[in-house]
């Protein structure tokens, strides 16, 4: 193995790629992505041969933690099967909790717990999801030996969006079991729900937009050929959603009430079917045995 150094690279960037070392005789001879993160990179083998890399193929595919890769639909060894299936019940419990109709037959009580419990779905799979970032490759076509549980990797774009959108998972914790006590006062209502449940928007929305800029390999793109692009927009439409739907659950002082209790139902509804299909289609992106065009 050898480091990157300025002797291999013909693009600036390739100086900046988020793992350490190449196989003997490779190097890098294009590199890109948004502002000061590489997403995308080109590389040549001592045959003469390109290889094309991209990030989140990276993190994705390396498949260090699956006991068996299984097929797309059906893979409960497999550490992004997890992931998916995870994230998509989190979403469902979201959107049940949404309907009005729902809340009213079995209670804000059990309304209050159908939301908490949807957003223990979305901190495991974030959980999971760190944990496969984190345990991509450092090296090319090497895995290594030990299971890391904490990283700090701010070169990695991936790794910026799996630690905050874990973070906004936890937020929606907070917030989702501060609602379900009654007799709160508006403004411990306030302070213990609505402002953990915008944090949680915040960080959902800043994850969304740098997994679209991983994909995009730009700050902005137009890709409808590309299924982790279209995981990518229903997450970013799905993240909108979800803080619309804050916005509008900020309680009025006077009344007690929340600010459009209609588009706060219709935000969540939104967002999580949103979420629910974004994490779908996280199953046959598992399965993708190669990372196509270089222009996807």
């Amino acid at each position: 193995m050898k480091d990157i150094t300025k002797k291999d690279s013909q693009n600036k960037k390739c100086l900046k790629l988020p793992f350490i070392s190449l196989p003997e005789g490779w190097f890098c001879t294009e590199a890109a992505g948004p502002g000061p993160f590489v997403t995308k990179a080109t590389f040549k083998n001592p045959e003469g041969r390109t290889i094309l890399w991209t990030s989140r193929h990276h993190r994705k595919h390396h498949f260090r933690l699956d006991i068996s890769q299984g097929s797309t639909w059906w893979a409960p060894y497999a550490i992004g099967w997890w992931i998916g299936i995870l994230f998509a019940i989190g979403a469902i419990f979201f959107a049940l909790g949404s309907f009005s109709g729902y809340s009213h037959v079995v209670g804000s009580i059990a309304d209050g717990i159908t939301y908490f419990t949807g957003s223990i779905f979305f901190t495991t799979a974030a959980f999971l999801q760190y944990m496969e970032t984190a345990n991509a490759p450092q090296n090319m076509g090497f895995n290594g030996d030990k299971l890391r549980f904490l990283t700090w990797e701010p070169r990695r774009i991936g790794w910026w969006s799996v630690v905050v959108q874990l973070v906004g998972t936890l937020f929606f914790n907070l917030s989702t079991f501060a609602a379900i006590w009654q007799y709160l006062l508006v403004n411990q209502i306030d302070r213990l729900v609505w402002t953990p449940d915008v944090y949680g928007s915040i960080c959902f929305l800043i994850a969304s937009y740098l997994a679209w800029a991983e994909v995009s390999h730009a700050f902005w793109s137009l890709k409808p050929k590309s299924l982790p692009w279209w995981i990518a927009i229903f997450n970013l439409v799905g993240s909108v959603a979800f803080g619309v739907s804050a916005v509008a659950a900020y309680i009025i002082p006077s009344t007690g009430l929340p600010q459009n209790a209609i588009l706060m139902n219709m935000g969540t509804l939104v967002g999580a079917i949103c979420f629910f299909t974004g994490a779908v289609l996280l199953l046959p992106e598992r399965t993708l045995s190669e990372i196509g065009n270089p222009n996807k």
